[in-house]
């Protein structure tokens, strides 16, 4: 089932007809509505849309870079994906008299030379930064004594960085039911040195019990593998489910919504491996959703409208369907049985994701048991993660407002 598609197109419908003009930062101009939701069972499938073809490969290297703690735009680049190119060039130009093109600094980087200085890389403490190592100050113990107590020693300020992730993961595993499952981004202290303030800036995870009957459809689905009746009450097989809500502030609905929606699916997939839980459900809560006026046309594209009887009649017959007297078997119902779409992009089914396992999931020996999740991570590459029956319609191009 695919009601994700039929979401987002009702979305870019909602700002259509209800959107107001509004300026923005870019100088592009957006139509804006304030304060709408995606909702995802993951049992549907992966959230890819399939209303237009989605680069799977970049969003998961995006995703990697971030749960890496990572700030350098090279391993993107060493990954071929260029999401961030536009926000690093706009601030690479502000610190060069004379810079290159975008493409002769990529050359340069990959030709091995050492002109350039590692900062210059650096897109500050953006999302990555912030999930892995929140700056905080802390009291520190000294080995001096303290002279107006001398019975106690002196303390200082000591700059600590916080895991988020990877204290995430060990409360969900200690302590499911919290109600303080979250990741931040949004770090009021360092928005100005961030090369552009979290989108979505903050997740929360929430898992529940799940009954007998769940945790026997598991066991039903094969996709555990269950050598006794004493599996099925182990911790091999899930106990629990758990879903992932995450808030945005600022949301290109056109072009970034999409990535956004697979992004968190992918680190909600990932994180209910780590933990041994069932991913559930997907939400995404939006704040300022809009479109930008240059990407009207594509956003009616993808939505597209109803095919005529003579066009479904058409592609009924190049497919090289024949009417068949079928008693009260309508033209449309033979439409229907024979799968001939209704609309120019009628959504496929969701796809599903592939090679989360053990074989792929941990390739190095060094991985295999229990190895704390920030040293898994390090390890992860984008190809560790792939996609069984992704079906969509052509990729539609719009310009990115950076």
């Amino acid at each position: 089932m695919n009601n994700l598609d039929k979401q987002y197109t009702d979305l870019l419908q909602d700002i259509l007809d209800n959107g107001v003009r509004k300026q923005d930062r870019t100088g592009t101009g957006t139509l804006s509505v304030f304060g709408r939701q995606i909702r995802h069972k993951m049992s549907d499938g992966f959230p890819l849309l399939t209303t237009k073809k989605m680069p799977f490969r970049l969003i998961a290297t995006e995703l990697l870079w971030f749960l890496r703690g990572d700030s350098d735009i090279r391993f993107l680049w060493e990954n071929n994906c260029t999401i961030w190119d536009g926000d690093w060039y706009k601030q690479y130009k502000t610190t060069c008299s004379e810079p290159y093109t975008l493409e002769e600094v990529k050359q340069k980087v990959k030709d091995g030379d050492h002109h350039f200085h590692d900062s210059m890389f650096d897109m500050g403490p953006i999302y990555g930064k912030q999930w892995r190592e929140w700056n905080t100050l802390k009291w520190e113990t000294t080995n001096q004594i303290d002279p107006s107590h001398p019975d106690r020693p002196m303390l200082k300020w000591k700059l600590d960085g916080i895991d988020q992730i990877a204290n995430l993961i060990r409360d969900l595993k200690t302590n499911p039911d919290s109600r303080r499952l979250m990741v931040n981004a949004w770090n009021v202290g360092e928005l100005d040195s961030m090369v552009l303030p979290p989108c979505h800036y903050g997740f929360q995870v929430y898992t529940r019990e799940l009954s007998l009957e769940e945790r026997g459809e598991l066991v039903m689905s094969g996709k555990y593998e269950v050598t006794h009746e004493l599996d099925f009450v182990s911790n091999k097989i899930p106990r629990r489910a758990i879903s992932l809500m995450w808030n945005q502030r600022s949301v290109d609905t056109f072009l970034g919504l999409p990535f956004n929606i697979a992004s968190y699916g992918l680190l909600l997939e990932i994180i209910a491996k780590e933990v041994n839980m069932v991913p559930d459900e997907l939400i995404g809560n939006l704040g300022d959703t809009h479109l930008y006026l240059d990407h009207l046309d594509q956003a009616k594209e993808q939505i597209g409208r109803e095919l005529s009887e003579s066009e479904r009649y058409k592609i009924f017959e190049d497919r090289g369907y024949e009417f068949r007297m079928v008693k009260d078997w309508s033209k449309e119902e033979q439409y229907d049985k024979a799968g001939i779409p209704k609309r120019t992009r009628e959504p496929y089914p969701l796809p599903k994701l592939l090679c989360l396992d053990e074989f792929h999931y941990l390739m190095d020996e060094e991985l295999v048991g229990e190895v704390p999740f920030p040293e898994k991570i390090e390890k992860f590459r984008p190809d560790f993660f792939t996609l069984g029956n992704y079906q969509a319609h052509p990729h539609i191009k719009a310009p990115l407002s950076n």
